[in-house]
């Protein structure tokens, strides 16, 4: 029985640092009993745990970047989200099924809550942050209340550094040292997210161009850096400067974990390219018969090396096609799982020579990588077209400055390959460019990428901003204006233009709205003492109007790593609805009465469809006696049936 208890665990979301997580369950042994990292201990572990007979050099020279605030930061990243978020099922009923999703509230938070579901399942961000000119509104707002003395014990920092620190970040400043420490968590976080071979593009100008890279070297590795593309902005560049007219600004791209896959700018009409590339691995690719064409004679051609590449089989031609199944070895660029999928998509394949040096040409199309420079070449527009594109939508309305051409959003999304169902990231979503980018490209190729926006819900400045708070206040009908509310009415907007323009594509065109809640503070104190307060709160007559369980439900989905829009199940347990998903039901309502676990029991030994293995329950609506209830009848029910896990959670 105690070992049951002992299993009602207690979470919140994690507060530790996960790549210490990670060492801790490899290296136990290298941590001392307050759980703090040794770092020779650990050394001399690696050193002498290879097993392989392999030496290992440790470098004691590197280079970092280090600003004031960067131990701060990393407290950022790590501590829990203070927010719930919770589906507009006002908005969302209109379309109830769609995999598209913009979600209203600081974008760190956001990160947090979707980082266990999402992690490694995104396949390309886009951010376009504030690029800190001094005239842009950036300034530190992440704001934890923090003590010097609770700050010092969380980054090791002096008590009198973290005073003065933190005084110098409640002024609300724009320096270099505030901006890298507002993008660093959100930077790291981000990460997490990509794909394996998931990549990030950066738009940012020079003010924190050199930061900027210096910092994605450090989160991304310097080894996963792509490019720092120039897009052309404008073709009209201000004089405003005394030396330069600029016309550019910077795109950095980074990605999880650098590979060979060449980014396709275009296809060009014509022509053919090589399938050799000197830069890739020796592979030894098979085949097919009667499938590649080639200008040789008819005739036998014996194997062994040709000058580049090596011929494994001896070869037949007839007719202008190899007629035999024949292996090649050479640094091709295809692995032989691409070559088979381009073959079953019919891609022409030819020998010109002897050489064998294959060639391969798609739909009479070659393909052509991407410069540096991105431009009207690249069919990708500029400041001028943005505010063009935003006024078509907003019937002549200039309300957004500085937002990007829908264009240039397409291009980065085509040229990294984005497959069937992957996901486009923008915690930074300003007017939604990204989300009618990515509409337009599925409407245009019959697709089904997905996106997932973030816009802070910030509020307007009527007197900046006159013509976006005049719209928002008048023709949406908002008493008090937010950013988040264009960003919403242009994903609108842009869907019914696209509906419009191409009525035959029956694809996605909708998307469901998420907002961010803040934690009541009681409960948060609660949470942050571990519920030792908690049996107070059920002399609290409030309780209910702290609890949103919509909300809290939406957020223990994505701590489980079910995904936002997923369908949950209302279960009735005799007058008492629970909800689950699949193996998970969760309790979360207060009232739950011996008669209910009855019901539930029943439910789980005659109900074949009615399966679950983990029952979570919300801490603040469950008194430690009502706990214990139904640890006890759950360890009874263990010992002549399946094993249930019990999870109580605040």
């Amino acid at each position: 029985m105690q070992d049951i208890i002992e299993n009602v665990l207690i979470q919140t979301s994690p507060t530790t640092n996960p790549k210490l997580q990670i060492l801790k369950t490899h290296f136990p042994e290298c941590f001392d009993k307050e759980g703090k990292l040794l770092v020779d201990k650990l050394e001399q572990s690696l050193m002498g745990g290879g097993g392989g007979g392999e030496k290992l050099e440790f470098s004691k020279e590197s280079y970092s970047l280090n600003w004031l605030g960067k131990s701060y930061a990393s407290v950022l990243r790590n501590e829990p989200p203070t927010t719930w978020i919770k589906p507009n099922h006002s908005f969302n009923s209109t379309h109830p099924n769609s995999q598209n999703f913009l979600i209203k509230g600081d974008n760190l938070e956001a990160l947090k809550l979707l980082k266990n579901t999402y992690e490694k399942k995104i396949k390309m961000i886009y951010i376009d942050p504030p690029y800190n000119t001094g005239s842009d509104g950036f300034v530190y707002t992440d704001d934890y209340k923090y003590t010097p003395k609770k700050l010092s014990s969380l980054c090791g920092m002096s008590e009198e550094d973290c005073k003065k620190m933190l005084e110098y970040y409640s002024k609300g400043k724009n320096s270099h040292s505030a901006w890298l420490t507002f993008m660093y968590p959100r930077l790291s976080l981000a990460r997490n997210l990509l794909k394996e071979d998931g990549v990030i593009f950066i738009s940012i100008d020079d003010n924190e161009q050199a930061q900027l890279k210096l910092l994605c070297d450090e989160i991304f590795g310097e080894e996963n850096f792509i490019e720092t593309f120039l897009w052309n902005k404008t073709q009209t560049p201000p004089s405003a400067s005394n030396k330069t007219r600029k016309t550019h600004e910077f795109i950095l791209c980074y990605q999880r974990n650098k590979n060979s896959e060449k980014f396709i700018a275009r296809y060009s009409e014509g022509g053919d390219a090589p399938l050799w590339n000197e830069t890739n691995s020796l592979r030894t690719l098979v085949f097919p018969e009667n499938y590649v064409k080639t200008n040789l004679e008819d005739g036998v051609y014996l194997k062994g090396k040709r000058d580049k590449i090596e011929l494994l089989d001896d070869v037949v031609v007839k007719d202008g096609m190899i007629s035999n199944r024949f292996q090649l070895r050479g640094h091709f660029r295809w692995k032989q799982e691409t070559l088979d999928d381009e073959i079953n998509n019919g891609v022409l394949l030819i020998v010109k020579s002897d050489t064998f040096s294959i060639r391969y040409c798609r739909d009479g199309k070659r393909e052509v990588m991407p410069t540096n420079e991105i431009s009207k070449k690249d069919d990708v527009g500029t400041n001028e077209n943005a505010s063009s594109e935003l006024k078509n939508l907003f019937n002549g309305s200039k309300i957004f400055d500085f937002s990007k051409p829908s264009s240039l959003i397409k291009f980065l999304v085509k040229i990294c390959n984005i497959a069937p169902n992957d996901i486009i990231l923008d915690f930074f979503a300003g007017s939604g460019t990204t989300a009618q980018a990515v509409m337009e490209l599925n409407a245009e190729d019959n697709g089904n990428r997905r996106f997932i926006l973030v816009q802070l819900p910030e509020s307007i400045d009527e007197k900046k901003s006159k013509t976006a708070y005049d719209f928002v206040k008048n023709t949406l009908g908002k008493d008090e204006p937010k950013i988040s509310d264009i960003t919403q009415e242009r994903i609108i907007r842009a869907s019914k233009q696209i509906r419009e323009k191409h009525p035959e594509y029956q694809g996605d065109l909708g998307f469901q709205v998420f907002e961010l809640e803040e934690i009541p503070s009681e409960l948060a104190e609660i949470r942050q003492s571990n519920f030792e307060k908690i049996n107070h709160l059920f002399a609290n007559e409030d309780i209910d109007k702290m609890l949103d369980i919509e909300a809290i439900l939406q957020s223990f989905c994505l701590y489980d790593s079910i995904p936002l829009g997923a369908e949950l199940e209302k279960v009735d347990l005799g007058g008492y609805i629970a909800y689950k998903f699949q193996e998970r039901i969760y309790l979360l309502h207060q009232g739950f009465q011996t008669k209910h676990l009855q019901e539930f029991l029943r439910k789980m030994d005659d109900e074949e469809s009615f399966c679950v293995g983990e029952i979570v329950l919300l801490a603040y609506c469950f008194e430690s006696a009502r706990r214990r209830e139904i640890a006890e009848a759950i360890s009874y029910y263990n010992k002549k049936s399946r094993e249930l896990k019990i999870v109580v959670r605040g």
